[in-house]
């Protein structure tokens, strides 16, 4: 029977359930075959969960949404989205003055722009998701950053770090990359491929930030994450092409996160790159660049965050991520319809696109 999907507000008492419904922490809600009534559908929106498949059955058509336009027609998206809009207005805001010589930098006034984010989301998993509906803003230094130091307190949680050092790091995220907005805008906001020279000077954004940085009364990590942030553990990085424990430890979380949301994010040449080829791409060259220990810990804990998520497969077919393979984890299994698809056995189908 064929199925469709439809937003929470679209569901009604009586209809079937075409699929297993699970929480932002992998709770089962819902099984496959349940008939909807006003109870189940009450437990849906308890959960925040914005969409579901039915059977189509005989149902006046239905026009099909992908799960970030069910997300984003939440009003939790919504007012998420407003706190975001105003943290990023403030974040510059901040910046500018730092820069301009106008005053220090207020840690508690910074830190507090992210805690008003990660108030509106109940946990990483879903702070995550909620990021992932507002992919489509422009690449600016402060978007950016703000994303970085999210990612970067998820994080810490991750890695159980002690609030202390939590906050620090958040810090660090939202600071690294200060020193881009000491570089020409016309260089920052070029469309095409920049030249060598203009590469070049980009790539002083990492000494220019430490010096912004370095008479604040901020921890030395946070300066350090700014000035090593682009060092990889290889000694391919910059400004000093330091290596392994040359390079601080906040610098080499700063540096993960930074990468991931530069990838997944649209730039001014490119469109956003999908998660799994981000976690592809450090399996395949990030051992050697990125602390091994930090980067095996942020891919498995990012990629369990897409379980259940919808994806579209190169060959166009649509499905649900259902399980990671921990010894591929950009291949997880994907179930379309009645049929589960372990892409780490399919060398031709890959994940294109979380819809």
């Amino acid at each position: 029977m064929e199925a469709v999907r439809i937003r929470t507000d679209q569901a009604e008492a009586g209809m079937t359930v075409a699929s297993d419904i699970f929480s932002s922490n992998n709770q089962l809600i819902i099984t496959k075959g349940t008939i909807l009534d006003d109870k189940i559908i009450t437990r849906l929106r308890f959960y925040s969960i914005y969409g579901l498949l039915i059977y189509r059955g005989n149902l006046e058509p239905v026009k099909e949404e992908s799960y970030i336009e069910m997300l984003r027609s939440t009003k939790e998206f919504k007012k998420f989205n407003r706190t975001y809009v105003d943290s990023v207005n403030n974040v510059e805001n901040s910046f500018s003055s730092v820069l301009k010589g106008d005053s220090d930098i207020n840690i508690n006034e910074m830190l507090t722009e992210t805690d008003k984010i990660l108030k509106e989301s109940r946990n990483g998993s879903h702070l995550l998701e909620m990021l992932h509906g507002i992919r489509n803003y422009d690449d600016l230094t402060y978007v950016h950053s703000l994303n970085v130091s999210l990612i970067c307190n998820i994080f810490a949680g991750w890695l159980k770090l002690s609030k202390e050092d939590t906050q620090v790091l958040t810090l660090a995220g939202l600071l690294h990359d200060i020193g881009k907005m000491l570089i020409p805008k016309d260089i920052m906001q070029k469309e095409g491929k920049l030249t060598e020279e203009e590469f070049r000077i980009v790539k002083t954004h990492a000494i220019k930030g430490y010096q912004a940085l370095k008479d604040q009364p901020v921890d030395i990590r946070v300066k350090y994450a700014a000035l090593m942030h682009h060092e990889r553990c290889d000694g391919s990085g910059y400004p000093n092409g330091f290596v392994g424990e040359q390079i601080d430890d906040f610098a080499k979380i700063v540096a993960i996160a930074d990468v991931y949301d530069a990838m997944t994010s649209n730039r001014l040449y490119r469109d956003a790159i999908c998660p799994f080829d981000v976690v592809e791409n450090f399996e395949r060259d990030g051992f050697l660049k990125y602390d091994p220990g930090y980067l095996m810990t942020f891919m498995e804990r990012i990629v369990q965050s897409y379980i259940h998520n919808r994806v579209r497969l190169n060959d166009g077919r649509e499905g649900e991520v259902v399980m990671i393979n921990k010894l591929a984890l950009s291949k997880p299994v994907v179930r379309i319809g009645s049929e589960f698809i372990d892409l780490s056995r399919e060398l031709k189908l890959m994940i294109a696109e979380i819809i």
